[in-house]
């Protein structure tokens, strides 16, 4: 997905330590419990929408016509089919390795294959792998990419351009697995994943914009608890509530804002249809025009 802004990501405990500094007398005298406010952070995480999830990237194996999604898999942003590969061994050292360094090219660069009848293979940067895969001692170079159509479905982007390509290879997505026509292959898949990090940490966008949001969320929940628990923090909860109404409203609108390309493709919608709403109309006698002109002459 598109940003008009640098999206950085932090750990939930930087943010529970930034909250906590404002609340150092509740946290001096143990009344802030953190488990209870993680799924405050997921939950304005869910509230911003899929544009500040973090874009990630892996390389499954299809056995049997189907595979299993990630866990932190949310919407697919697009998919390849690996071709050929070459496998090189390397000497151990260190721990267990496993990456993924992709060197592929944006998806919109692809040819338009969509009246191909065919299997199309594309190949790109012939001095370089397109992806490259470690596993433990093991580095593995695909250097070939087919197309593969997938099934409009709630966990596609709209945008995903294998909605719109015509050839052999189809998959779908359902419970959790993708399923395909196809019995095996390794298929690179590119999605807006769960905000978590390699460790399984919680992890929560970093911008100025949006940490306001953020944290007065979770200062709300504090207050809140304090109060079910017998406190009195009525002037504090009513300072809450507003600023966080504020807070939102803010992330919201720094969040939803389109960028450039999303606002050149509604201007590019609208000059489509205003030309067919006041042109089309008069294709059909652009030749009986120009003949009885031709007559007249």
């Amino acid at each position: 997905m598109d940003y008009n802004y640098t999206l950085k990501y932090r750990t939930f405990n930087d943010l529970l330590s930034d909250v906590l500094n404002d609340l150092s007398s509740l946290d001096q005298e143990n009344q802030i419990e953190a488990s209870q406010l993680i799924k405050v952070a997921m939950r304005v995480s869910y509230d911003l929408g899929l544009r500040v999830q973090m874009t990630k990237e892996r390389l499954l194996e299809v056995e049997k016509g189907k595979v299993r999604l990630p866990d932190d898999f949310n919407v697919m942003n697009y998919a390849m089919i690996c071709g050929e590969h070459t496998v090189a061994q390397i000497l151990p050292q260190g721990t267990h390795t496993e990456s993924l360094n992709p060197v592929v090219p944006k998806y919109t660069a692809f040819p338009d294959s969509t009246n191909c009848n065919q299997k199309v293979c594309l190949e790109w940067n012939k001095d370089q792998p397109c992806i490259t895969q470690k596993i433990n001692t093991e580095i593995r170079t695909y250097k070939l990419m087919y197309q593969i159509k997938f099934v409009n479905s709630k966990f596609i982007d709209c945008d995903c351009p294998n909605l719109k390509y015509t050839c052999f290879d189809e998959a779908y997505i359902k419970d959790n697995f993708i399923w395909t026509n196809f019995d095996c292959a390794n298929l690179y898949i590119n999605y807006q994943g769960t905000l978590e990090d390699d460790q399984g940490n919680l992890l929560v966008p970093d911008h100025p914009m949006l940490n306001e949001y953020y944290e007065y969320a979770i200062k709300q929940r504090i207050i809140e608890n304090q109060i079910m628990n017998g406190g009195s923090n009525g002037a504090q909860t009513e300072l809450i509530e507003v600023r966080l109404r504020a807070a939102r409203n803010n992330a919201l609108s720094i969040v939803n804002t389109p960028n450039f390309s999303e606002m050149q493709k509604v201007w590019i919608a609208n000059r489509l249809a205003q030309y067919s709403k006041y042109y089309d109309m008069f294709k059909s006698h652009a030749g009986q025009m120009s003949s009885r002109v031709n007559n007249a002459v």
